[in-house]
């Protein structure tokens, strides 16, 4: 008794063993390992929002300086904002941040963006530090955001208030600098 109960434990201790090593969950698997740095690490929330942010001032921060505008061509603004600095900017007017699951929450969904240029006028010719001679080309666009606001309450009355077609008309400035060559000194302010 006491020796087929042994044989069926070592039987089932090698299929397990077996079903183990086909599976790919071991470290048995072909190829260069880095042992426990290949697995996947959690990152936080916190640091991943701090990198985008660190990353979004990096592309949007500073006036770009362009090249010069072409004679005979119209000189409009060709980049609108991107989707990404309206949502930022709405988001600063409407965080979302600190919500309580089950306590408290607050949705933003069905989110539509319609961008429409405003204003596009370049300004004449003069000298800026670090940069010389330039036009300053301004473009003013108006955001509108429609979005379906979702406010969850669990204490001390629950309730949803689910308010459809919210919208949120945002202004954005888009301006960068376009080079001037061949500038006249008296062309200058």
């Amino acid at each position: 008794m006491l020796k087929s109960s042994l044989r069926n434990i070592k039987l089932l201790l090698a299929v397990l063993i077996l079903c183990s090593m086909t599976n790919g969950c071991m470290l048995t698997g072909l190829g260069p390992s880095i042992g426990i740095l290949s697995f996947p690490v959690p990152v936080s929330p916190y640091f991943q929002h701090k990198q985008e942010d660190r990353a979004f001032e990096d592309r949007y921060a500073g006036t770009p300086v362009l090249d010069p505008i072409p004679g005979g061509r119209p000189h409009l603004a060709e980049d609108p904002p991107s989707e990404d600095q309206v949502m930022r900017l709405f988001l600063k007017r409407h965080p979302v941040a600190g919500n309580f699951p089950g306590l408290y929450e607050v949705q933003h969904n069905n989110v539509r963006i319609i961008i429409e240029k405003v204003q596009d006028v370049v300004d004449p010719p003069r000298v800026y530090p670090q940069a010389g001679p330039a036009q300053l080309h301004h473009s003013h666009w108006v955001c509108k955001v429609y979005y379906t606001e979702i406010i969850r309450n669990g204490w001390p009355v629950p309730y949803t208030a689910k308010t459809e077609e919210r919208i949120e008309v945002l202004y954005i400035d888009k301006d960068h600098d376009h080079r001037v060559g061949n500038v006249v000194s008296g062309d200058i302010q």
